[in-house]
């Protein structure tokens, strides 16, 4: 039998992935790790879908790490997470249970299931002074062109981004020697998705509630102790309503441009997924329609194939 130490469940936005992790969790004893990128600060709830009620099943609260760990303005980056998650999956480790990744931020996931250790990039003013006066498209063929293992498709939609993104790959090409001291991580991975038309809906519904259950006003509380420009920053959710909040666009055009920006996340998810597929990862997918019972027993089936091992 085959042996791992880590169940990743994964999925794009509004598949349903915490609220399934947390029922197999229940039945496996396991721990969740979220792989969101946004989950990580406090107060940010509505809008990064911090459904706290998914970790209650059948009476048991299911542990989980990496969410409200950091405060809303702060800019964490996959260096910290990979740091993160490495303690705290020992930490599960030394108490028998199964640690479980659990999120659909590609770049996370891969930064913890690669096998290399990241460096801590520091700012390199010189470069920056160097790369501040081109335009976008040329900076975006500087990052192309040196080919950065974890180029994400954000990091070129804001000149800021992509002249940290060459700072990084720079630095990458520079330090070639990787910290070899990271365990050795055998996942097993399930999916879960939603056809394209399904997937659709659910997020146009999903959007809808959250508006009408405070997401607005929440993002008014931010703005009180944090900079718009930084609510712009982590994007979709926190751009369009800071937008709209301060003047920049109206309702009725907040609400349908980020519509169209979840939705285009989502698709971007998806070709992440197939990325990894292609690469040799092995996906499980679930079909997000079938009952929570099935959905178990489909990954239970998996699973009898493998034996869970500990540090």
């Amino acid at each position: 039998m085959k042996k791992i130490n880590l169940i990743t469940v994964t999925g794009p936005t509004a598949s349903g992935k915490t609220a399934f992790a947390a029922h197999l969790a229940n039945e496996i004893n396991g721990e969740i790790i979220s792989a969101d990128s946004r989950q990580v600060y406090q107060g940010m709830d509505l809008g990064t879908g911090k459904d706290y009620d998914d970790y209650m099943v059948k009476g048991n609260k299911i542990p989980y790490h990496l969410i409200d760990i950091r405060e809303a303005g702060y800019r964490y980056n996959v260096f910290e997470f990979q740091q993160d998650f490495l303690r705290i999956f020992d930490e599960i480790n030394s108490r028998g249970s199964l640690p479980m990744l659990v999120g659909g931020t590609g770049m996370y996931i891969e930064a913890v299931t690669k096998g290399y250790k990241l460096i801590q990039v520091p700012v390199n003013e010189t470069l920056r002074k160097k790369l501040e006066n081109k335009e976008q498209g040329e900076l975006i063929s500087l990052l192309d062109a040196l080919n950065p293992k974890f180029h994400n498709t954000t990091d070129t939609k804001h000149k800021k981004r992509t002249i940290r993104a060459i700072e990084i790959a720079t630095y990458y090409q520079d330090h070639a020697e990787m910290d070899s001291n990271f365990p050795e991580i055998n996942q097993l991975v399930f999916g879960v998705r939603y056809d394209r038309g399904n997937r659709r809906k659910r997020i146009s519904e999903r959007l809808k509630i959250r508006l009408d259950s405070g997401m607005i006003e929440e993002v008014q509380q931010l703005l009180k102790k944090v900079k718009a420009e930084d609510l712009i920053f982590y994007g979709l959710e926190y751009k369009y309503v800071t937008l709209y909040l301060t003047g920049q666009l109206t309702k009725i055009q907040m609400h349908q441009q980020l519509e169209i920006a979840i939705h285009q996340f989502a698709k971007r998810q998806m070709t992440w997924f197939r990325k990894m597929e292609r690469e040799g990862v092995k996906i499980h997918w679930i079909d997000g329609q079938l009952p929570m019972n099935e959905k178990l027993y489909f990954a239970k089936s998996i699973l009898n194939n493998y034996n869970f091992i500990t540090n």
